[in-house]
């Protein structure tokens, strides 16, 4: 299990609505220090939070943050990206982006700071979704499952080296990503909440509501029962 208390976290995407809350309390957990990290980091009033530039898309930045903070011990793969793109169009290039942010990305960062997280045998959270399980959202769903698999490969890899890995699989969080999504949202308190609860408690997967209990409980049924159109 990995503590929060005295721990030195990274935040990516640390402007969005997750990602403030995991700043937030990771400091109320005590947490020694945050850094808060995006493309162009916010301004934060508390001196233990630590803004720094991050573009997952690039390995030039994730290598130059992780150079910056030698101390990371929990690492929170927060950033990621929501857009339209389809895998069924004839230009991929849309698709290909989001993949850069949502899963290349993701890499990226996880393997410039894992010389860090194995120093100090620390822990990660993937971000992953409850439509890592579900294609409901066209290339969005196809990246978050590609991140599951490569969490599932991480923390098999990684055990040896002490480094806890933890997948968060959440449904539809009242964040600015689904600002134009009208239906019933999970509050990103709630959700933080019960990521910082599974790392602490040394769990490897936190289902963080109703929505993912439910869809990962499905995946044993016929896929008709998942999808209806299938008839």
């Amino acid at each position: 299990m990995t503590t929060l208390d005295g721990a030195v976290v990274l935040v990516t995407g640390a402007n969005g609505g997750l990602g403030r809350e995991f700043v937030a309390q990771a400091l109320a957990r005590g947490a020694a220090k945050v850094y808060a990290t995006a493309r162009t980091p916010g301004h934060w009033e508390d001196e233990r939070i630590v803004p720094l530039v991050l573009d997952v898309t690039s390995r030039d930045s994730t290598r130059a943050a992780a150079a910056e903070a030698q101390d990371v011990t929990v690492l929170i793969n927060n950033a990621g990206a929501w857009t339209d793109a389809s895998l069924l169009d004839d230009d991929l290039t849309a698709a290909r982006a989001q993949f850069e942010t949502n899963f290349w990305g993701q890499l990226e960062v996880s393997n410039a700071f894992l010389p860090a997280l194995k120093k100090h045998r620390g822990g990660m959270v993937n971000v992953l979704s409850a439509l890592s399980w579900l294609a409901l959202a066209d290339t969005y769903s196809t990246t978050k499952a590609a991140l599951w698999s490569a969490t599932n490969v991480q923390r098999v890899g990684l055990v040896e080296d002490g480094v806890q890995v933890v997948g968060l699989h959440l449904g539809y969080t009242d964040t600015g990503m689904t600002e134009g999504v009208e239906v019933e949202k999970n509050d990103p308190a709630d959700v933080v909440s019960a990521a910082y609860d599974g790392l602490e408690a040394g769990e490897h997967e936190v289902l963080a509501d109703e929505a993912s209990r439910q869809v990962k409980a499905g995946l044993a049924a016929p896929l008709s029962a998942l999808y209806p159109q299938l008839g």
